[in-house]
């Protein structure tokens, strides 16, 4: 099966310029293509976790991935799906987020010099030093105003009538030539992205024909979210991070564990990398014991992103935690010292301050509703005061609802 069959048997395409031709280029030779990522945050998400696989599906298949860092792209911000504009970084941060970002796609591709290994460039490297005349006379001769007000980055802000400042109408024009720069220098031919990149892709593809005569290639996926219309990576404690130092394998694996009953099959076509003949077994499995099939949805992707033995321990402390009602070596765990605890603290503050509630207001009414537990014995009062006495083996268990646990430990 060909890179571009591949891709859109998974069910990564959306849409394409001139997807024939560039089938053809990709059957017949090994190929360049890129994918940007704005450093806006520490490290990746599972939000982005699409197109690390697509950029490990090109990889697969021989060809070469770019990967680009938006060092200075992120200074002027993407105004795609934004009401405002985003907070200017300092240097230090952004080389921080650069870091944290090429560590969480090295957990999924190789980088190296190899003609199929991955490249990393930082576009700060060239747009810090174009001329403001150069790039007019070079590229904003072929930009049309025009066409720039119809793209959906631009026309929905000001549908909105909030404001878009010329800095953010020029991300467009630098994303653009960030292609038309590679194509130059790394012969690449393809960009890549969420389908809320188009137009950004389509003036690359654009500039790189009008003003050097060169056709190249973009390629989008659909915007995923989970079945109940949730944006995919985040929870209701916050972002799904591919970084165990951000949130551990354990947390990793349980998101997956919960997900939705309709998005199962559809989560293991588009991550397992598993083939035709396993999906259906998949699928099967899922149409009659759907919670083992979600047990093997987590073990596979908490193994692709953490490792086999992090994924191996992760479903252990599942099964004793919700089989066993007891507590696992990968259940996260909330300090609090020993001063705190023999003084006794509220059990909606203690709630609220493990990160089991979003606010104390959340965490009374899970208490009030019966879906708070100590020690796996239901608390009725969210007055409660949680101490010393209440440590049991290695600490205090906290329970919310049947799917969130955490371990209270002495400092």
């Amino acid at each position: 099966m060909s890179f571009i069959d591949e891709f859109t048997s998974r069910g990564y395409f959306y849409q394409a310029t001139n997807l024939e031709a560039l089938k053809e280029i990709t059957e017949k030779q090994k190929i360049a293509s890129y994918i940007g990522f704005d450093c806006t945050a520490k490290t990746l998400h599972v939000g982005n976790l699409m197109q690390i696989m697509i950029l490990r599906l090109l990889q697969q298949h021989g060809h070469k991935p770019i990967v680009l860092v938006g060092g200075a792209t992120t200074k002027i911000g993407d105004p795609t799906g934004k009401d405002e504009m985003r907070k200017i970084l300092s240097e230090e941060d952004l080389q921080s987020n650069i870091n944290g970002i090429v560590k969480a796609l090295s957990k999924f591709i190789k980088f190296g010099t190899g003609p199929s290994d991955a490249l990393l460039v930082n576009n700060n490297d060239w747009l810090s030093k174009i001329g403001y005349i150069e790039f007019l006379q070079d590229c904003g001769r072929f930009i049309s105003i025009n066409k720039m007000l119809t793209m959906d980055s631009v026309k929905t802000r000001l549908e909105r009538q909030q404001p878009l400042t010329f800095l953010e109408f020029n991300y467009m024009l630098m994303q653009g030539y960030d292609f038309c720069y590679l194509n130059k220098h790394h012969n690449c031919v393809l960009q890549m992205g969420g389908s809320d990149q188009w137009g950004n892709i389509i003036s690359g593809v654009e500039l790189a024909h009008k003003a050097f005569g060169k056709e190249v290639f973009g390629m989008t996926t659909p915007l995923l979210t989970t079945s109940s219309g949730t944006k995919m990576g985040k929870s209701v404690g916050g972002a799904i991070w591919i970084d165990e130092n951000m949130l551990s394998p354990y947390d990793y694996f349980q998101y997956w564990r919960n997900t939705e009953d309709a998005d199962v099959v559809r989560f293991a076509k588009l991550y397992t990398e598993w083939d035709s003949e396993e999906l259906s077994e998949f699928s099967k499995l899922s149409e009659t014991n759907i919670n083992e099939a979600k047990k093997k949805l987590a073990h596979r992707l908490t193994s692709l992103c953490h490792g086999p033995d992090a994924a191996d321990s992760a479903i252990e402390t599942a099964k004793l935690i919700f089989e066993q009602g007891g507590i696992g070596g990968d259940i996260p765990v909330y300090e609090v010292s020993s001063e705190q605890l023999s003084k006794g603290i509220s059990c909606y503050e203690l709630f609220f301050n493990a990160a089991l509630a979003e606010s104390k207001s959340e965490a009374r009414k899970l208490i009030r509703g019966g879906g708070a537990r100590v020690n796996d014995i239901k608390i009725e009062d969210e007055n409660t005061l949680i101490d010393s006495s209440d440590i049991s083996g290695e600490g205090i268990k906290l329970s919310a609802g049947k799917k969130k646990h955490v371990l209270v430990k002495v400092k």
